[in-house]
């Protein structure tokens, strides 16, 4: 990670120990006024909306969308886009629900350990605490035209009351609190006239307001250096916003032109030249495509714009997702850390799903759209709509080590690539194959940050993916959490097209932690026009080791996936067949089926034929 690194946050430490924190992030601040609603109510700053008047968006009754609302009433939330929590009418903002475990309120934030056995996974408590579930009851509100401003609300005015300014765990990340600052505003956009946003309501709103972004201000260089990925976008975003927002705070002047820079700075070196990004997540780049769309927009509407490298970096991202994009189901790969991060939910489309989220990006920067979703109206746009082209063709994205065939309906994607940034898996030369919009061969997915020593050795190594191991063995060296030792630091990969296949062509050296010289090496060649694939696997400067390849296949197609497998010396392999995880949505998982080969020799050649 660097001196700069390690300097940071060794200094950082010292300074939570000798409580600097404590005086720099106060509690119990003096209230001040800024400025009146009626003020604010005449003078908005450009926004996406005002009021409840959203241009070009017909009022649609999906009973989706009415099941979510009253789940949400009921004191059911749903957590990581995926699974219910019933948290109750009175719930404290500050109980794990998965433990039962309840953070200390009293204490400053800077004193609140996020990673403890007894206290558990702390995203638990920050997700309600993010309010992207208002999302839901605002659109509910819009398209069933029954106001729910009061419930709104009330929900933040119990959040400020029973949360302290700089206390507790739900100002323990920077980025948490952006993102909650944020829904707020959306939410007061929308509710602007409302009989229920009163006078006293609004000021202490917008004193937390003001103290979340002064939290977010003084703590951004943790993100910035000892995080360095969306929460450095998010934190430096939202302080660009500060002034555009809020204008009549103190301070936003300046921390709006540190921001802007600082999040020109980010883009640039979060999201490589090629459209890739840093933390190799399919997800955590989907966060990134939707702080993009808040950025750009918003600059337009204020009359302001960014360095031409943002919108060459979102117009690169966009092309990425897009060619990563199965088009039949609208799905990318479960590939990389999925948190279940969903920050602006604008459409009733399940998580997984993210066509919506690039077409609003694809709006903002081209006035165009393939699908016109209903999150294009919230943001604004009025894009025109045009049919997707979907070319039969090899995708090298070399910077971030991504290689697609796409051909008809079948998309196989390879992951081959080094890491001058911190990866998140060990899964080289991890296949994906896709058929007729159904994910065939799998990655297994993340399952949860803090878990047990075996589920995460799982998830995150060689065996919860589509490649090799070596006796087990992954190919970095696993260390504490989100740690690896021996990154990849040389890869090679190179496509072509014969008469009869595709063919791609990949290595890695890697398994420092066995041996300084070893290499694995991966051809692949998918049969023209057919659901054919031969993959071959090699590693070359070991012995005595066995070699294990993985196959993670759906269940539910189990008998439609013939996989079969040779030796070096021809001699056909008989795979071990067991009950594995997947798991496509964060802290859900789900019985899947993984196939095993193994050999003394240091070659396997596989077949791969499906049959829809």
């Amino acid at each position: 990670m660097g001196p700069r690194y390690l300097f940071f946050r060794v200094l950082y430490s010292i300074k939570i120990k000798l409580g600097i924190h404590k005086r720099k992030f106060p509690v119990n601040p003096k209230e001040n006024k800024y400025i009146t609603l009626k003020e604010w109510r005449e003078n908005l700053p450009p926004f996406f909306f005002y009021g409840k008047e959203i241009a070009n968006l017909p009022k649609q009754q999906s009973p989706e969308l009415k099941a979510r609302f009253s789940e949400i009433k009921e004191g059911n939330i749903t957590f990581f886009s995926k699974q219910k929590i019933n948290l109750g009418a009175e719930y404290d903002w500050v109980t794990n629900p998965s433990t039962n475990f309840a953070y200390d309120i009293d204490r400053h934030w800077s004193t609140i350990n996020d990673f403890t056995k007894e206290a558990g996974d702390i995203k638990f408590v920050w997700e309600k605490a993010r309010f992207s579930y208002l999302y839901d009851i605002i659109r509910y509100d819009y398209h069933f035209e029954e106001d729910q401003a009061e419930l709104v609300l009330n929900e933040i005015n119990d959040f400020i009351d029973k949360n302290p300014i700089n206390q507790g765990p739900n100002y323990k990340c920077s980025q948490e609190i952006s993102l909650r600052t944020l829904n707020w505003t959306f939410a007061l956009y929308y509710y602007k006239d409302s009989e229920h946003l009163t006078e006293a309501l609004f000021q202490k709103i917008m004193h937390v307001v003001y103290w979340q972004l002064h939290h977010v201000y003084h703590n951004i260089h943790f993100s910035r250096i000892a995080v360095r990925n969306n929460h450095a976008i998010t934190e430096t975003l939202m302080l660009y916003l500060s002034e555009k927002l809020f204008p009549f705070f103190p301070n936003t002047n300046q921390w709006s032109k540190k921001g802007k820079s600082w999040f020109e700075q980010e883009i640039a070196y979060q999201i490589y030249e090629d459209g890739t990004f840093l933390q190799f997540s399919m997800n955590y780049h989907r966060v990134v495509v939707q702080l993009l769309t808040w950025g750009i927009q918003l600059a337009k509407l204020n009359n302001d714009k960014f360095k031409p490298v943002v919108n060459d970096r979102a117009k690169k991202s966009l092309d990425f997702l897009d060619t990563c994009l199965d088009p039949k189901s609208g799905r990318l790969p479960n590939y990389g850390s999925n948190d279940g991060a969903l920050f602006f939910k604008l459409t009733d489309d399940d998580y997984r799903v993210y066509r919506s989220q690039l077409d609003d990006l694809r709006a903002v920067l081209h006035d165009t759209s393939y699908d016109m979703p209903e999150s294009t109206s919230w943001y604004g746009l009025q894009p025109q709509k045009i049919n997707p082209v979907i070319p039969d063709e090899l995708n090298s994205f070399d910077k971030g080590g991504y290689y697609i065939i796409q051909e008809q309906d079948t998309k196989t994607f390879i992951r081959c690539g080094t890491y001058k940034d911190r990866p998140f898996q060990s899964d080289n030369l991890h296949i994906d194959i896709w058929a007729d919009g159904i994910n065939l061969l799998r990655d297994s997915g993340s399952y949860k940050y803090n878990t047990s020593e075996e589920e995460l050795n799982y998830f995150t190594g060689c065996e919860g993916h589509n490649t090799v191991s070596i006796s087990g063995n992954n190919q970095m060296q696993k260390g504490g959490r989100f740690i690896w030792y021996y990154w990849v630091k040389q890869a090679l990969a190179k496509f072509h097209t014969d008469e009869n296949s595709h063919v791609f062509s990949g290595k890695i050296k890697a398994f420092k932690n066995l041996g300084n010289n070893i290499w694995h090496i991966r051809n692949v060649l998918k049969t023209h026009g057919k659901l054919v694939w031969e993959v071959h696997d090699r590693i070359e400067n070991i012995k005595g080791k066995e070699i294990y390849q993985y196959w993670h296949i759906h269940p539910k197609y189990q008998n439609k996936i013939e996989i079969t497998a040779t030796d070096k010396l021809g001699n056909k392999l008989s795979p071990k067949i067991e009950e594995k995880w997947f798991s496509g949505y964060y802290g859900v998982k789900e019985q899947s089926i993984r196939l095993t080969f193994a050999t003394e020799t240091n070659e396997i050649a596989t077949q791969i034929k499906i049959h829809l």
